[in-house]
C-alpha cells in the first residue's frame, strides 16, 4: 500500500475499520485517473488484509463525489476509441474491486453524488446519506450515457431505478434513494455519524468469516435462475456450518439456553 496516497486517505482504527476517504474536496471529490488508481489499490490492500472488519468509505469537504474531474474527461475525449475503451475498463475494474470487496463497506454521503458517485454508492453495501444530499446522472445531457457504472447501479438497484434516472438527467434527493432501496439510512447532518456508527456496530457483532461468506452469496446468486441458486446457497451454507467459526458460535447459542 502506497505510504501517501495523492487524492484519498486510508486509516485503520482499534477495532480494524478502515476509512477511506475521498481527499479532493477543493475539486468536490471529482474522479480523476490518479484517484481511480488510488481507490483500485486501497480496495485491493483492504482485500488482502484478513483483519480489517469493515470500510467506511467517506469524503472531505461538502461534496461526497462530483463524478469525473473535467480534466480527465478532457483526456476521455482526445483518445481514439481504444483508448476510451480502455480508460472505461479502469474505471470498471476499480469500480468491480469494491463491489467484490469481502468486507461490509458503508458508505456515508453528504453534499452531492453525481455519475461516478453513483457508481461508488452502488458498489457499497450499506449507504448513509444525509437528507440534504442530492443526487443525478448528468451523462445524457452531454451525448453520453452512464455505461461504465451503468452494470453496477442496475445490478445494485435494479432495472426500475435505473430507467428512472438513466436519461432524463434530473436530479433526485436522498429520499427517493431510500425509497428505490439505494440508500439504507436518510439522517439530518449532524446524526450521520451516529447513524455510521450504528451500522458498524451492527456489522462488529457478526462472525468476520460469516459476513465475508454471506456477502459473497448475495454477489453469487444475484442473476441466478431459481433452481441453481436452491443449490448454490445450500452448499454454501454446508460449508459454513463446517467451519470452526460457526461451531463455536452455534455452540455458545445452545449453552446460553441451557436451563
Amino acid at each position: 500500500m502506497s505510504d501517501a496516497f495523492e487524492t484519498i486517505s486510508l486509516s485503520i482504527d482499534a477495532r480494524q475499520v478502515a476509512t477511506v476517504m475521498l481527499a479532493r474536496p477543493d475539486k468536490h471529490n471529482a474522479m480523476n485517473a490518479t484517484m481511480i488508481s488510488e481507490l483500485a489499490e486501497a480496495a485491493s490492500c483492504l482485500a488482502d488484509n484478513v483483519d480489517v472488519r469493515a470500510v467506511v468509505l467517506a469524503a472531505e469537504g461538502k461534496t461526497f463525489c462530483a463524478g469525473a474531474d473535467l480534466n480527465w474527461m478532457r483526456a476521455q475525449r482526445d483518445k481514439d476509441r481504444a483508448g476510451k475503451i480502455a480508460e472505461a475498463l479502469t474505471l470498471a475494474r476499480m469500480l468491480k474491486l469494491w463491489n467484490d470487496l469481502p468486507k461490509p463497506v458503508i458508505a456515508r454521503v453528504q453534499g452531492g453524488a453525481y455519475g461516478g458517485g453513483l457508481g461508488l454508492i452502488a458498489v457499497s453495501d450499506i449507504v448513509v446519506a444525509e437528507e440534504s444530499a442530492r443526487f443525478a446522472l448528468t451523462e445524457t445531457r452531454l451525448g453520453l450515457i452512464p455505461a461504465t457504472i451503468g452494470p453496477f447501479v442496475v445490478r445494485k438497484f435494479g432495472e426500475a431505478f435505473a430507467r428512472q434516472v438513466f436519461f432524463s438527467a434530473r436530479p433526485f434527493g436522498a429520499d427517493f434513494m431510500h425509497r428505490a432501496g439505494a440508500v439504507a439510512r436518510v439522517c439530518e447532518a449532524g446524526e450521520i455519524n451516529t447513524a455510521v456508527e450504528e451500522e458498524l456496530e451492527a456489522c462488529l457483532r457478526c462472525a468476520p468469516g460469516a459476513v465475508a461468506a454471506a456477502k459473497a452469496l448475495c454477489l453469487s446468486v444475484s442473476g441466478m435462475d431459481p433452481a441453481g441458486a436452491m443449490t448454490f446457497s445450500a452448499e454454501a451454507l454446508a460449508d459454513r456450518w463446517e467451519t470452526e467459526e460457526a461451531q463455536a458460535g452455534i455452540a455458545a447459542f445452545f449453552a446460553s439456553r441451557k436451563g
